[in-house]
């Protein structure tokens, strides 16, 4: 039986005092005004992607696997965290059919870095890159994204069984 799963993850903007500053959206570190407020390293992205994965299989959510009261994940790569979801799912006997990935955010704009976002995805769910779709969108200056006070992402994967 294939298996459908959602994830949504948030994170607000910090400013924390460095003249050069970044986020990091799947994996690739983007510059910006501002850095993510986090305990990893903020991958929105790969937040939402995590746990669209473990939902679809029933397996908790990102914070029962790696709390955020668990000073061992200060700050960790978010593609570790995918990597070991993602063996989760193929331990349960599922692989990866696609993934479909919206950001939100009035800045910094994503167009330039989607197919590096898309290619580490891929790379780290052992998938071709056209069973991976990473969008962007703004919400109108609506909202706390509209206010420039933080980035959403959305997930939605889509896992089939795989054929003995």
């Amino acid at each position: 039986m294939i298996k459908i799963g959602q994830g949504i993850d948030v994170h607000a903007f910090h400013n924390n005092g460095q003249q050069q500053q970044y986020v990091v959206l799947a994996g690739v570190p983007i510059e910006h005004t501002h850095s993510l407020l986090a305990h990893s390293d903020g991958d929105v992205v790969l937040h939402a992607l995590a746990d669209a994965l473990l939902g679809a299989l029933a397996l908790g959510d990102i914070g029962q696997h790696f709390p955020d009261t668990d000073a061992a994940h200060a700050g960790l790569d978010s593609r570790i965290l995918l990597r070991y979801v993602y063996s989760k799912v193929q331990e349960a006997g599922y692989s990866l059919g696609n993934a479909d990935i919206t950001v939100m955010c009035e800045r910094p704009k994503l167009a330039s870095h989607s197919q590096a976002m898309r290619d580490n995805i891929a790379s780290d769910l052992q998938t071709d890159v056209s069973n991976i779709s990473v969008k962007a969108t703004t919400t109108e200056k609506l909202g706390f994204t509209g206010r420039q006070e933080g980035i959403m992402a959305n997930a939605v994967v889509l896992l089939v069984p795989n054929v003995a």
